[in-house]
């Protein structure tokens, strides 16, 4: 069940996946290689992420599918009793593009470790991420750069789309040869910046029954009102009792904006990169807590969180921290970025469920500026 705001198109409901169930919104931290950087599982769960994300690209390069397979599959290889969603790679193929090479076949690429040479088709994408065992796949897909040409943008969509019909196809036959927890695969919206081709995408996707629908290709470069009004575009093409995931976008305001108009899930290595660099979130905005006016700063980060760091150290120990390059400067500003994103996301979901969402927004605006 979906509980929409009166004033906004927010909506709160709950993801059923064979590993619990995740109320949304909901931001997931990323943990590319099986690891979301600096934190072990155990301090994730307990600052309340009860889904991360695992790359389909990267775990098939290295540990391996073999490896994934003598363990067990990906839940029981890192150690993480909750749900889990992998990307395809798609985002790997924009990323990595100086070493790829797109066909409708699929994508013939170069690893960036050693330089081998793979091709990854949709068929051979999904028997990865099969062998991964995430709640949550992604189909796979081409994200496109920005700038591109409406042409390009329209060839690159289309064949998203075709690959999009063989993923389902083939994660069908994987699925019938053997019998394990059920894989809910996410349909993925391109076009880039063009709405003709974004509606063309949405409609056609819809047309297929993905369990859930992710927007894709965006936070690429584009200006953010283009983002915003591309959301604007596809959101009434999609199923509204379907899960909608935005894809790579993080920093606090954007998810306040995209929760405003109807998105659900969320991803980004903004919190944990932010936090490696020294800079934290709190309430009143972002803070570089390595820099020399906290050297003395006795106060913790946020005064208003209750996260493990803000309850025990302060800026000045932080700083501190990061100064003498010690490790724990790292986990700490990490691990309050992740308890700050945890608390947003909940604190949007009961403002959601109370019908307060607006007044929730307009002070997290005025305050976060």
């Amino acid at each position: 069940m979906i509980k929409e705001d009166r004033h906004t198109s927010a909506r709160a409901g709950v993801l059923s996946t064979p590993h619990g169930e995740i109320p949304t919104p909901v931001f997931m931290p990323v943990g590319t290689q099986g690891t979301v950087k600096t934190l072990s599982q155990q301090e994730l769960a307990v600052a309340g992420a009860g889904i991360i994300l695992g790359n389909a690209y990267h775990l098939y390069l290295r540990p391996g599918l073999e490896t994934m397979r003598e363990a067990g599959g990906l839940h029981r290889f890192i150690g993480w009793d909750h749900a889990l969603l992998t990307d395809s790679g798609g985002y790997q193929v924009f990323s990595l593009a100086d070493l790829n090479r797109i066909t409708e076949e699929g994508v013939a690429f170069q690893s960036h470790i050693d330089g081998a040479h793979h091709l990854f088709t949709p068929e051979k994408v999904m028997e990865i991420e099969h062998t991964l065992g995430a709640d949550i796949i992604m189909a796979f897909d081409e994200c496109t750069p920005y700038p591109c040409t409406h042409e390009y943008a329209k060839q690159s969509h289309e064949r998203t789309l075709r690959w999009a019909e063989r993923c389902q196809k083939h994660l069908e036959i994987l699925s019938d040869r053997e019998e394990r927890p059920e894989q809910a695969l996410f349909g993925i919206v391109q076009g880039s910046v063009f709405p003709d081709l974004r509606k063309q995408s949405a409609k056609a996707l819809s047309a297929m029954n993905f369990p859930g629908y992710a927007i894709g290709g965006l936070s690429v470069g584009e200006p953010k009102p283009v983002m915003l009004d591309m959301l604007e575009e596809v959101l009434p093409h999609l199923p509204t009792e379907k899960p909608h995931y935005l894809m790579g976008i993080g920093y606090p305001e954007d998810l306040v904006e995209c929760v405003a108009r109807g998105m659900d899930m969320f991803d980004c290595v903004v919190p944990t990169r932010y936090g490696r660099n020294g800079t934290v979130f709190t309430r009143r905005g972002k803070l570089v807590v390595k820099n020399a006016p906290y050297a003395r700063d006795f106060s913790p980060i946020d005064p208003e969180c209750s996260c493990p760091v803000c309850q025990n150290y302060t800026r000045a120990y932080l700083r501190h921290l990061f100064q003498a390059g010690e490790i724990l400067a790292l986990r700490l500003a990490t691990l309050h970025n992740i308890y700050f994103f945890m608390e947003m996301m909940h604190e949007m979901r009961e403002a959601i469920l109370h019908d307060v969402f607006s007044e929730w927004s307009e002070r997290f605006r005025a305050r976060y500026a």
